[in-house]
């Protein structure tokens, strides 16, 4: 859900979302376990991957962008994910009733 979100905010590579999951304090997201999930949610048609050449030496980028059906999933993810947190958050704080 977090690298679908990103790739909503702006077409990235792997490195580079790596890099912005790490920013965002969630540091056990390496680059190695990222590159599987890009190709199952490719394979899904969540996104599309695509190549853009370096702007120096060394060889292509490979970015993708989210596509419709990963629009719509992540929306659906999204809600998911707040009735999950809002339920574990209570819990957690001893707010269960």
């Amino acid at each position: 859900m977090c690298l679908l979100a990103l790739i909503e905010e702006e077409p990235s590579y792997g490195y580079e979302m790596a890099n912005k999951l790490s920013e965002q304090g969630l540091d056990l997201v390496s680059e190695g376990s990222i590159y599987p999930s890009l190709s199952r949610m490719q394979r899904s048609g969540l996104i599309e991957g695509y190549f853009v050449e370096a702007d120096g030496p060394g060889p292509p980028r490979k970015y993708y962008r989210i596509a419709k059906n990963g629009k719509q999933r992540l929306k659906e993810w999204k809600k998911e994910w707040e009735a999950l947190s809002t339920g574990v958050n209570l819990v957690v704080k001893g707010e269960n009733g």
